[in-house]
């Protein structure tokens, strides 16, 4: 699959775009390019596959994302997730964890463009499908024109399909993984720069983007936008994406509709032996700012505690949430 629109993506984030996370998301977009969480070269090589990397057809186009710095491993893992049927791979060059430094990859691959482009050479080589790259646009002291136009340069010789930006700096020290999602400044300028300096080089845009107004707004000046928490914390804004931002001339998906198709699956995955903890705990914004949201997220929070909790749970969630928007109406 190489002719992939990356217009609109929701960004890979650790421990929210499982499976289930991503089923959700495909049932209120059938267009945006969805991720993984990152996941390691050595997970991938030497865990549980079938765990860390299987997923259902339906979830399509779904990106890998792969965490590492060796240009061999990564290669052998971008063969092993093309065989798994992923529609990209994607290498992290922007996680700021100190684990993930201690392992020399993520954002402190910012200060080594040279074995950035020797990794995406390695995946070029190794796989058909396309190789992307998502990184940052410096780190700590690093100035961050000549840093990020050294990471474009070297990625985009070796052969990337796309590069992703997010906006901001990570500081590899002083600064939490989460702090380093809103401390550093946002520098939307600076991305718009390198897109104007390379106009045939697809780049997409990440870092604090909040809706679909702000999207439109920066593909003016970008190919991409990618949203990470927006889209996870308000998922009902992901249901406008394939008319506003994709142009089809669709109905957008209605948040009660997405629900009642939802529940065979999720009694499907229940019956499987799985619990439905796994699906709720990311639907939970998706009635945010309406009539009947807390009440919606309280039954399913209280509800998916429960080992033994059936699909049901959203049937009763739902029935609260069109109480509410009833009572708002009249």
């Amino acid at each position: 699959m190489t002719d992939l629109d990356r217009r609109f993506a929701v960004a890979p984030m650790m421990d929210w775009t499982d499976r289930w996370c991503r089923t959700f998301h495909r049932a209120l977009t059938r267009e945006a390019l969805l991720y993984s969480e990152m996941v390691t070269t050595g997970a991938v090589i030497h865990g549980d596959r079938e765990r860390l990397l299987g997923f259902s057809a339906d979830e399509q186009p779904v990106a890998l994302q792969l965490g590492g710095s060796d240009p061999a491993d990564l290669a052998r893992a971008a063969r092993i997730g093309a065989d798994y049927g992923y529609a990209e791979i994607n290498l992290n060059v922007g996680c700021p964890s100190d684990r993930v430094q201690s392992g020399r990859f993520g954002a402190c691959l910012m200060q080594e463009p040279a074995l950035v482009g020797d990794c995406v050479a390695a995946m070029k080589a190794a796989v058909s499908i396309p190789v992307t790259v998502k990184c940052r646009i410096g780190v700590d002291e690093q100035d961050p024109e000549p840093a990020l136009d050294a990471m474009a340069d070297s990625v985009v010789a070796a052969g990337t399909d796309a590069l992703w930006v997010h906006a901001r700096k990570a500081w590899l020290k002083g600064l939490s993984p989460r702090e380093n999602r809103d401390v550093p400044p946002l520098d939307y300028g600076r991305v718009y720069r390198l897109k104007a300096r390379l106009p045939g080089v697809f780049i997409g845009i990440n870092g604090g983007i909040n809706d679909l107004d702000a999207a439109e707004a920066h593909l003016k000046h970008v190919d991409g936008v990618m949203l990470g928490r927006a889209a996870y914390q308000s998922p009902a804004l992901l249901a406008g994406v394939d008319r506003r931002i994709c142009g089809l001339a669709v109905d957008d998906p209605d948040p009660f509709a997405v629900v009642e198709a939802l529940i065979p699956v999720i009694a499907a995955h229940r019956a499987a032996g799985g619990r439905v903890r796994h699906y709720v705990r990311h639907m939970l914004g998706l009635f945010q700012g309406r009539p009947g949201a807390r009440a919606w997220r309280r039954i399913l929070t209280e509800g998916a505690t429960d080992p033994e909790a059936g699909a049901d749970l959203l049937v009763r969630a739902l029935a609260a949430v069109r109480r509410d928007d009833r009572a708002e109406a009249a």
